[in-house]
């Protein structure tokens, strides 16, 4: 047992650096004599690669964030002004009029395109700073969970999300405040008050995902409004995680933009974090003839998935699928248009490969051949064409696009 005001030492020490992408990394162990196992072992093995993570700066930079939040907050329990706010949550509860005294500047948001990996990174962050489930503290006796995760309620319900945050809090310290907030039938001021209590007192920092869905519905604003209301009478550090169907919402009114404040991210750039990426994830290979990453395939990868990471996992993934299934038992470029073909077909509108763009139609022809360009091992940076000026260039000079990359580039050319 610990004092509550020096709840914050229990906390393990803040990692940077290789210290941090270390502890975040995760590798499952591989040994590559599975390829000569049945199929059967090795379709199941491969779910592994799901199990992958590599940190890159967006991890670095929401582990910190993450951390610094928390320890706000931990900071703040078992305080004098925490007492004094206890004491005001409780009018809330019994509906009479209260205030929040604790302040209300403790919300940020981490916005990014899905698919890039940001629920994973918030993830790993989480379980590296929360070594401990729950932690107690004594003078005065309480458990504290140091992160809560709910989901924004698809249609933004300020009661819906208030239950769930209690509802989360019983399954961890097996309390019953969800019980007894359904057997009062609460009204949402009362929940504000109750929910509001139980942050105080056992919540380390709350994560609501999925908060685009306020941009989407009637209640987004007073979602917002509920949120504000209980980082005033909570104290506790607030991140909202959504895409970026989120921004416009947020942008909309200042005292909206205020809480919006925080990380945003893209889908990545074809950089050299990208390329280790994709070279890690070729190395769990389950086919029987195994094969070698090269640049051509490292472009081809980011030219298909949009430089969204999860997309890159699905196609080596569901690549080795077929190819075990169909019995050629190889992963190359071939295997790999079959699933983008087969598997993605769904994201072909959202992911067009800039070869394709100076003549794509309304509808891609199946016969049509799919060019992937090859870069030399000798080739330097600079001296690299782009595929999209020369697409640009096919188009703008009347020359065709096929003769114009084989003169300027190794082309190879597989049938769809």
């Amino acid at each position: 047992m610990i004092n509550l005001s020096d709840i914050i030492n229990v906390l393990p020490s803040m990692k940077s650096g290789d210290d941090l992408i270390t502890a975040l990394e995760i590798l499952p162990e591989y040994n590559p004599e599975i390829c000569n196992t049945d199929a059967s072992v090795r379709l199941m093995a491969l779910s592994d690669l799901y199990k992958v993570y590599i940190p890159s700066q967006m991890s670095l930079e929401i582990y910190s964030k993450l951390y610094l939040a928390l320890l706000r907050s931990m900071q703040k329990k078992g305080t004098k002004l925490a007492v004094q706010q206890q004491n005001q949550n409780y009018r809330a509860i019994i509906q009479q009029e209260y205030s929040g005294i604790m302040g209300g500047s403790d919300s940020f948001t981490i916005i990014g395109t899905s698919g890039i990996g940001k629920s994973s990174a918030i993830s790993r962050a989480i379980n590296l700073i929360t070594e401990n489930r729950v932690i107690e503290a004594d003078n005065p006796y309480t458990n504290v969970i140091p992160c809560v995760i709910v989901q924004c309620p698809f249609d933004s319900s300020v009661k819906g999300l208030l239950l769930e945050v209690l509802r989360k809090v019983d399954e961890v310290l097996d309390s019953k405040y969800y019980q007894n907030a359904l057997r009062a039938r609460a009204t949402t001021d009362m929940l504000i008050g109750s929910v509001s209590q139980v942050a105080l007192n056992h919540i380390g920092m709350l994560v609501v995902d999925e908060i685009q869905n306020v941009a989407n519905s009637k209640n987004g604003k007073n979602l917002i409004g509920a949120l504000t209301q209980l980082i005033n009478n909570s104290g506790i550090s607030i991140c909202m995680v959504g895409t970026p169907e989120s921004i416009k919402f947020f942008e909309s009114a200042m005292q909206l933009a205020r809480r919006s404040v925080g990380l945003q991210y893209t889908t990545m750039s074809y950089d050299k974090y990208f390329q280790e990426f994709c070279k890690v994830m070729f190395r769990y290979q389950y086919v029987k003839q195994r094969t070698e990453i090269t640049d051509g395939i490292i472009a081809w990868l980011y030219e298909h998935s949009a430089g969204i990471t999860s997309v890159v996992v699905a196609l080596i993934h569901d690549a080795q699928e077929i190819a075990i299934l169909n019995g050629k038992e190889i992963l190359n470029l071939e295997s790999l248009n079959e699933a983008y073909q087969q598997r993605l077909s769904l994201l072909h509108g959202y992911i067009q490969p800039s070869i394709l763009q100076g003549k794509q139609t309304s509808k891609i022809k199946k016969k049509a051949p799919a060019f992937t360009a090859m870069v030399t091992e000798n080739e330097t940076s600079a001296d690299r064409i782009s595929i999209a000026d020369l697409v640009a260039k096919a188009k703008h000079e009347s020359i065709d696009i096929v003769q114009l990359l084989k003169s300027n580039m190794p082309v190879v050319e597989v049938a769809v």
